[in-house]
């Protein structure tokens, strides 16, 4: 694949769906996105793998969802890694792409670096929330953190909270790509069934503590297509899926040549963050000037800090608060 080829697949997720088997799915491929994402921070090596993962996840996610604003997921623990926070805003119109960003809270101190890095969540949950703009009511969806992965963590939210059987297969590091400098790539596979009638087939979840799987949902000829479909995914190598020298149409052949794979426009992504200083002064609205005394700096003004984009803002406390000047 040549240079060009490779840039073009780069920040995208390309739709497709398997004809033979009533299976849809989603090829992400992160370049500058998770490099953007990561370097805003000076994360752990472990705590990068997490929120890679997590925008890997998102990635897919929104793509799936026909979205008029934001899906955000979050991951919350009761071990050193305490909050992994993603956005996925959708394109404001077609041909536009859509933006991620993310971040972590962390106790570096307690963090045990040569732990797996799922294994520093602890106990907690995963939330998925959408929020579709004014006058629509957002949702909010949970899921335990269980299953040993972030992915396995999504894969029993669909599963739970959505009925609809749900894979993924996930890679993300370093890249050393000769005559390039290091950074970071990223590349998954989505795979879900049409969603079904009459119910989950198993009476009881076969995953960690009862909850549902993937597995537990099909029966029959729709079952056998699904488990086909997955036999296939898991013979995927994880250079495959980062790319660069595999277009994910390649892939798709290469992987589900027998389903009939047939593929959609592809979506590309960004990196974007919608903190702005108007969105600081409305949140500061709802304080008193004696609140926002408390809040001022030593150098005589607010500060406020955005901790996906790392952004500065320096405000005069005359201007804030609903007694504000300008409030």
């Amino acid at each position: 694949m040549t240079l060009g080829a490779q840039l073009a697949w780069d920040d995208t997720v390309l739709p497709f769906q398997l004809d033979q088997s009533g299976i849809r799915g989603r090829v992400a491929r992160l370049d500058g996105v998770l490099e953007q994402v990561l370097k805003q921070h000076d994360y752990p090596p472990l705590i990068e793998a997490l929120v890679a993962e997590a925008a890997l996840l998102t990635a897919l996610i929104g793509q799936a969802i026909k979205l008029r604003w934001k899906l955000s997921l979050q991951i919350r623990g009761n071990g050193p890694a305490r909050l992994i926070a993603t956005d996925y805003y959708g394109p404001q119109a077609d041909g536009e792409p859509a933006r991620i960003r993310a971040y972590a809270s962390y106790d570096a101190e307690a963090l045990d670096l040569t732990a797996q890095p799922f294994s520093q969540i602890g106990a907690g949950y995963l939330a998925v929330m959408l929020d579709q703009g004014e006058g629509m009511v957002p949702y909010q969806g949970f899921t335990p953190i269980a299953g040993g992965s972030l992915s396995a963590c999504a894969e029993t939210y669909f599963a739970q909270s959505e009925q609809i059987p749900t894979r993924f297969s996930l890679s993300f590091g370093q890249s050393t790509e000769p005559g390039r400098v290091s950074h970071w790539r990223g590349g998954g596979v989505m795979l879900q069934h049409m969603p079904q009638t009459g119910g989950v087939a198993a009476e009881g979840g076969s995953g960690e503590g009862g909850l549902l799987t993937h597995a537990d949902i099909l029966s029959g000829e729709a079952s056998e297509d699904w488990n086909r479909a997955n036999l296939l995914l898991d013979t995927v190598e994880e250079m495959e899926l980062i790319g660069p020298t595999v277009a994910p149409t390649e892939l798709l052949v290469r992987l589900f040549h027998e389903e009939g794979p047939r593929v959609f426009d592809a979506q590309p992504v960004r990196f974007g963050c919608s903190c702005s200083e108007d969105k600081v002064r409305n949140t500061m609205s709802i304080y008193s000037q004696k609140d926002i005394a408390k809040m001022t700096a030593a150098h005589g003004m607010v500060t406020a800090d955005c901790q996906f984009c790392g952004a500065h803002y320096e405000l005069d406390p005359k201007t804030l608060g609903f007694e504000g000047k300008n409030g």
